[in-house]
């Protein structure tokens, strides 16, 4: 799972005025990502607003990313939902050809068990042919995936690969790291704790920041991975407070304001999400 480590982000979609997909943003943004130098693309994870698009747009989200990537950078596809035997169902008309690994976030909504959770991913696991990346996301999800059935996931099942933790609970992911099968890997799914839990043992960062700086959030993750602390501190504090405002009025919201004042994409988020408060916005065009 080398092809996991490091630094991927969780590409935002560009939508224009009248809420279409953007798709030459889409081409700018990819470019600008791969250039920027980072280690994979997830492409339909939450920050691109996967639950706002259909089908056949998440289809041609991914075929459009796969063919401007043109095989330089590893692709992860999201494919999260709250019916564990719908999403097997999309999975198999999804054409995944290119597709490295399927990120899933845990069921939102329902709140299962530990049980649940588990039993929904050994479904997905022995019906899908894909690596699979759990996503722990309790602030989304409302429930948390514990440490003990992160693990037992790992031990039971090859395909179960890796998760990108974001519970912000550094005890948690400190017992996954202690306890987990070789090879299985802990990704950081939160931005501002990227630098800890690289120290506590992680291999990496799913990131949102990266969309808008690519090169700085590099430079944090793999100084961070290097273990020169010194360096990924001065990253991690010269991209703080830019983390904190992105999302502090909604994702993906703060960084399309960053990518707007970059010339990228158009500020426009599909309903329910609409744009951050005009003040965080003059904040955010300030710091960028």
């Amino acid at each position: 799972m080398s092809k996991l480590k490091g630094l991927g982000v969780a590409m935002v979609t560009p939508f224009k005025s009248n809420k279409e997909i953007d798709f030459p943003a889409l081409e700018k943004l990819t470019n600008k990502l791969i250039n920027g130098g980072l280690d994979y693309l997830v492409v339909m994870g939450t920050t691109g607003e996967s639950a706002t698009l259909s089908f056949i747009e998440k289809q041609q989200v991914l075929d459009f990313v796969l063919k401007i990537n043109n095989s330089r950078l590893p692709i992860v596809f999201g494919i999260g939902g709250n019916d564990t035997l719908k999403m097997v169902d999309d999975y198999n008309q999804f054409n995944l050809e290119g597709v490295e690994a399927i990120l899933s976030a845990s069921p939102y909504y329902n709140k299962p068990s530990q049980e649940g959770i588990y039993q929904h991913y050994k479904y997905l696991s022995q019906n899908m042919n894909h690596d699979i990346i759990l996503y722990n996301v309790p602030g989304r999800t409302a429930s948390n995936m514990t440490a003990e059935t992160t693990v037992r996931l790992a031990n039971d099942f090859k395909n179960i690969v890796a998760i990108k933790e974001a519970s912000g609970d550094l005890g948690q992911v400190m017992h996954i790291i202690n306890n987990r099968p070789n090879g299985f890997l802990l990704i950081s799914g939160d931005d501002a704790l990227t630098l800890p839990m690289i120290a506590c043992g992680a291999e990496g960062l799913i990131s949102v920041i990266a969309n808008s700086h690519p090169e700085e959030t590099k430079n944090l993750v793999a100084k961070s991975m290097s273990r020169d602390y010194d360096a990924s501190r001065k990253s991690h504090y010269k991209l703080l407070n830019l983390i904190d405002g992105i999302f502090s009025d909604g994702n993906p919201g703060g960084v399309k304001v960053l990518l707007n004042e970059q010339g990228v994409m158009e500020n426009e988020l599909r309903l329910p999400l609409v744009p951050v408060n005009k003040t965080l916005e003059a904040q955010l065009r300030k710091m960028n």
